[in-house]
């Protein structure tokens, strides 16, 4: 029984260092739901930015 375990161990270890090292894109974050961005919209900062001056010019 402790050679499946033992055998287990080492195919996954050697499964995850090929993957690793051919460059695969590995997460090992769990599941991810949503869209991710790595930077800020820039389109609602100039929407929010444009609001008051609408307002002001309907005044």
């Amino acid at each position: 029984m402790w050679k499946i375990f033992l055998g287990f161990v080492v195919f996954a270890a050697v499964a995850l260092f090929v993957l690793k090292k051919a460059g695969g894109d590995i997460d090992m974050g769990g599941e991810k739901h949503g869209i991710e961005t790595s930077t800020p919209a820039e389109p609602a900062a100039s929407a929010a930015s444009a609001a008051p001056t609408a307002s002001a010019a309907s005044s």
